[in-house]
């Protein structure tokens, strides 16, 4: 919204109070923490374990948002936005997401569902034929101690959709931890920046899974594979489909795959690796890119984001947009695993996942406090967000820090949720 004063005191009194300004100028209002139940006092913990941890050179610089019941009751920067130029950080600093780009493409598979382009428990194959017949990896000890070997299995039955939305189809990463298959897809170079989506679908084709699909939950190029079959279905590339169908009717004016040049001196930067002192390695996103990794090649500020967050907080409508129905938000944001779990689960005790999303399915276990049914996800370099229906709030944490991705997420939800006092 824009607010007009008739005088520069007027202006600046109001600024005092409440103003947070994007890079467009418009100005959005930021309440008194206690109007919407929270704690200006208890909020104190939060800025001053930022403030710290930049000086102490844990992250070179930060911005931190929640709002709740609708109201923005905090946004702050900390620290610099690229350091080695002495450029503090800012509100409209545009981040590289990385993983926080799987619920953009979640949310564009679950509106193409909605539209009846597929059906979730469709083989993926039947519009990603390059995956018929896909077989389980099995490693097998290698002759003499050498070293292990693959044995290829019929699968018991194919991957869905819903399989690759949960993070169950049997695909994984190369990158994360080892074994005989991930050795595979390295050799493959599978999510090479070299390869379109197409590319990376006939890659995967020739290769086995590492799990009967729907029996083990691991972290995994599901995703991408997700932008690949939006790409199919809708007949539009996935940056396409986002800008068109996500971006522009949400007023998300600064995500996609890449920063263009007259923003380039917006994009937040690394800073030295806080024990080694050697500058953290990341994606370059300023140049258009030719893969577009539904799984984690997005970039997006806070501000941006908040707006699809509260579009999900919503149940998938925002501003008179809807981009979802409410049951689909909700059976988007409900446990789809049950008993499945598997060697790589990463949401941890007390989570389950959704598609998209992991799920919080206890009061209990986690070591964090929280509402059952709230959602999160987080990215390579360290930026996370939660959404709590129960408690109408949004948080979301942005930062270049690839070292530190494990370190904030616990210790964020301690310090936003013992703020909470109504």
């Amino acid at each position: 919204m824009h607010l007009l004063y008739r005088s520069a005191s007027a202006r600046a009194a109001a600024l005092a109070v409440c103003l947070a300004t994007t890079a467009s100028g418009d100005a959005l209002s930021v309440v008194k923490p206690e109007t919407v139940g929270l704690s200006a006092k208890r909020l104190e913990r939060l800025t001053a374990m930022l403030k710290a941890d930049v000086e102490k050179g844990r992250i070179p610089g930060a911005v931190m948002l929640i709002e709740r019941r609708g109201k923005l009751a905090y946004f702050e920067t900390f620290g610099m936005r690229d350091k080695a130029k002495a450029a503090p950080m800012t509100k409209d600093a545009i981040f590289r997401i990385y993983s926080m780009t799987k619920p953009f493409t979640s949310v564009a598979a679950m509106m193409l569902a909605e539209e009846g382009k597929f059906r979730l428990n469709d083989p993926v194959a039947k519009l990603l034929p390059a995956l018929a017949g896909l077989k389980v990896g099995i490693e097998k000890p290698g002759p003499e101690g050498g070293a292990p070997t693959v044995e290829q299995v019929a699968a018991t039955r194919q991957p869905t959709v819903q399989d690759l939305l949960r993070h169950t189809s049997g695909f994984t990463y190369g990158v994360f931890g080892r074994g005989a298959v991930k050795t595979l897809y390295n050799q493959a170079r599978v999510g090479s920046g070299e390869d379109t989506n197409e590319q990376l679908v006939e890659k995967l084709g020739k290769l086995p899974l590492m799990f009967q699909p729907g029996t083990t939950w691991e972290y995994s190029h599901s995703t991408d594979v997700l932008g690949r079959l939006v790409e199919v279905a809708s007949g539009m590339s996935l940056d396409q489909f986002f800008q068109e169908r996500i971006f522009t009717p949400l007023a998300m004016k600064d995500s996609g795959f890449s920063v263009p040049a007259e923003k380039i001196e917006r994009l937040a930067q690394t800073g030295p690796h806080p024990e080694t002192g050697a500058v953290e390695r990341v994606l370059d996103v300023t140049k258009p890119p030719k893969y577009h990794s539904g799984g984690g090649g997005g970039v997006s500020t806070t501000l941006d984001y908040l707006r699809f967050c509260k579009m999900m907080l919503n149940g998938g409508e925002l501003d008179g947009v809807r981009l979802l129905g409410r049951k689909t938000v909700e059976l988007m944001t409900s446990d789809h695993l049950g008993p499945i779990n598997g060697p790589s689960f990463l949401p941890g005790a007390g989570y389950g996942f959704g598609l998209g999303f992991a799920v919080r399915t206890e009061p209990g276990g986690p070591a964090s406090p929280g509402s059952v049914g709230e959602y999160y996800w987080g990215g390579f370099a360290g930026t996370y967000f939660w959404i709590d229906p129960k408690e109408k709030l949004i948080a979301i944490f942005m930062i270049q820090a690839p070292s530190q991705q494990a370190y904030y997420p616990s210790l964020l939800k301690m310090l936003v949720d013992q703020a909470v006092v109504d």
